[in-house]
């Protein structure tokens, strides 16, 4: 974390994105002693031990994010046992690159739930049903669609393509999620088999296995792009959105080149590509997350979008 002081809001369920932490290490400059927040239930520090993760504090992040911003990501270890700097760099060299690692099978739910939140169906409409991809799925991707009136319920990432389109669901979301695209099979065989046959929306990991599920090809960025005040620009309407991104993996403009698919947003900073469209299939994608929590929030209204492109049959 690049913020000077970390864990003075501390930590309460009610925020928490996920079932708990999946990172495997928490680096920060200052671990605030006091939690001030008046919504807080407990320290920073003891969800990380709850959750088994091993964080350190007195780094200087800004140096260290500097070296990362010269060399791109890397791999990393920490220890609190083996101290010896020559030790330590062989075993972070050891460490698997996230290239060619399935991370979705890890963090995806083990078995399908419905999302207990109650959706904003408006009177006299009908409830529309939408089942979600859990490829490392955030809760308030799952507010955002209840909230747009959607009845959701959530996958596991293996689900067979054919088992999802036989519960008659009337759109298919697929999720954001960690690491690289490319290992995922099972999703972009899903992607594959429902495109064209239920109306279909993507965020972040989700875009990438849409654009490679259309043919396209995915690759790692030397940063990524990480953190809020991502300048988006959507192609279809010229507006820019400020947007909220997390990502590492990008989909190739050129890789798309001949295909039936349409580029829909760019990012300004470095003119990659932010959203996909399959016109006429009723199937789009976004890399940003419009679910943005804090915020940014222009880009919360593709929730909506997508209930409307169901309702109405595209997008």
């Amino acid at each position: 974390m690049t913020s000077p002081l970390i864990g003075n809001y501390g930590t309460n369920d009610e925020d928490l994105e996920s079932a708990g932490p999946h990172v495997e290490g928490f680096v920060v400059r200052e671990s605030s002693r006091l939690s001030s927040n008046w919504r807080s239930a407990r320290p920073l520090p003891d969800l990380l031990a709850e959750a088994g993760v091993v964080a350190a504090d007195d780094i200087d992040t800004r140096a260290l994010t500097l070296h990362i911003r010269e060399k791109g990501a890397m791999r990393a270890v920490i220890s609190t046992e083996d101290l010896s700097e020559s030790d330590l760099v062989d075993r972070a060299r050891a460490t698997p690159p996230m290239e060619g690692r399935d991370l979705a099978s890890v963090v995806t739910t083990p078995e399908a739930y419905d999302w207990p939140d109650e959706p904003k169906v408006n009177e006299g409409s009908r409830e529309l049903a939408v089942t979600v991809y859990d490829f490392g799925v955030k809760r308030s991707i799952l507010r955002g669609l209840a909230g747009a009136g959607l009845r959701v319920r959530v996958v596991p990432a293996s689900t067979p393509p054919e088992e999802v389109l036989a519960s008659g669901p009337d759109g298919v979301f697929f999720s954001n999620g960690p690491g690289d695209p490319a290992p995922v099979e099972s999703g972009i065989a899903a992607a594959r088999g429902i495109v064209g046959k239920v109306p279909v929306f993507g965020i972040c990991l989700g875009h990438q296995i849409m654009g490679l599920a259309l043919g396209g090809r995915t690759y790692k960025l030397k940063f990524g792009h990480h953190g809020s005040n991502h300048p988006v620009k959507d192609l279809t309407t010229g507006r820019i959105e400020i947007t909220a991104q997390n990502h590492g993996f990008c989909v190739n403009a050129d890789s798309l080149a001949g295909r039936e698919v349409s580029v829909t947003h760019v990012n300004l900073n470095d003119r990659t590509v932010e959203g996909l469209s399959l016109p006429g299939e009723c199937a789009s994608s976004v890399q940003f997350h419009p679910e943005a929590g804090p915020g940014p929030h222009d880009a919360r209204g593709l929730f909506r979008r997508f209930a409307d492109a169901i309702i109405g049959g595209q997008i």
